[in-house]
């Protein structure tokens, strides 16, 4: 096992940093779940402050966009989603899917060493980090603030078509500059695991039991996980379903916080369709914590009812 600064820093730290909670943050324990003959625990990097148009449309009218947002009760001004990163323990394997935010995005993200030692969960126990896709929320606590791998013993794992795409020296002047200091992050912490990274395609099997699902449109390489263990399985979702509202009832709405938003949509109704069909537990990286729960379908319209 590696020992870092970090974790000789967090373990002097540990218990002062437990103990102070500033005013009006959310603070969440882990949710642990018990899956067939493995465990499911849903842990929290906290959440993200966005301007609610960030995940609508520009292609529909701004008085549809009000009218749906009024009749719901959604805030038409900021959208704050929950992050809620999956782990899986199964044997002797501890699997992390994606690694949150770290302490570079938004203050009020990058909280998952919290809820790590809050569940008693060292780093050096995963053993493997499976990426959705590298959106900073998702892989920029891959790197410490010490500049060093936060979870040192782990094999890491990502879709190859992600992990060209923001290995590209084009990415970057291909993103609109909102966008730009995504890949210029993705790039500089990708950078780590260039002599081991695991690359695996859609269809996969990139663990035992874990398949790799195709849910491209919110990045290139946006990598949806089915975990399956003897009669159970569900699907951990990434950012293929992101709104517990929007993205069920008005799933044929464009989204945009999609990279290709008409492939994003076509990805959401096909990912509904299966979904509601299987009555498969899904896991929402933004749904509201813990983020587990299926979709119900009655005709055409779909409806996210938290588990």
């Amino acid at each position: 096992m590696n020992v870092t600064r970090r974790q000789i820093v967090g373990t002097c730290l540990g218990t002062v940093a437990a103990s102070i909670v500033p005013a009006g943050l959310r603070v969440y324990a882990g949710t642990t779940t018990q899956f067939d003959d493995g465990e499911l625990v849903v842990l929290s990097d906290g959440n993200l402050v966005l301007p609610t148009r960030f995940v609508l449309p520009e292609t529909v009218s701004e008085a549809e966009k009000e009218e749906f947002l009024k009749s719901h009760k959604i805030q038409s001004d900021t959208f704050e989603p929950d992050c809620n990163l999956t782990l899986y323990r199964q044997g002797d394997r501890v699997v992390l899917f994606d690694t949150g935010a770290g302490s570079h995005f938004m203050p009020s993200a990058g909280k998952l060493f919290d809820d790590l030692e809050s569940m008693a969960i060292d780093a050096s126990e995963i053993t493997d980090v499976v990426f959705t896709h590298a959106h900073p929320d998702h892989l920029w606590g891959l790197v410490d603030d010490f500049d060093e791998l936060a979870f040192p013993d782990a094999t890491f794992y990502m879709n190859a078509l992600e992990w060209d795409y923001w290995r590209d020296d084009n990415t970057l002047n291909q993103l609109p500059d909102v966008r730009k200091s995504f890949a210029v992050g993705a790039k500089n912490r990708l950078a780590y695991l260039e002599d081991q990274i695991q690359l695996f395609n859609y269809g996969d099997e990139v663990l035992p039991g874990i398949e790799a699902v195709d849910t491209h449109g919110h990045t290139p390489g946006h990598t949806s996980f089915a975990i399956h263990s003897g009669n159970d399985a569900v699907l951990v979702l990434g950012d293929a379903l992101t709104h517990p509202i929007i993205s069920f009832e008005r799933a044929n709405w464009p989204s945009g916080s999609d990279q290709d938003q008409e492939a994003g949509r076509q990805t959401r109704l096909a990912l509904l369709d299966r979904m509601s069909h299987d009555k498969m537990r899904v896991l929402g990286f933004h749904l509201p914590h813990p983020g587990l729960g299926y979709v119900d379908a009655n005709g055409s319209q779909y409806r996210y009812v938290a588990a």
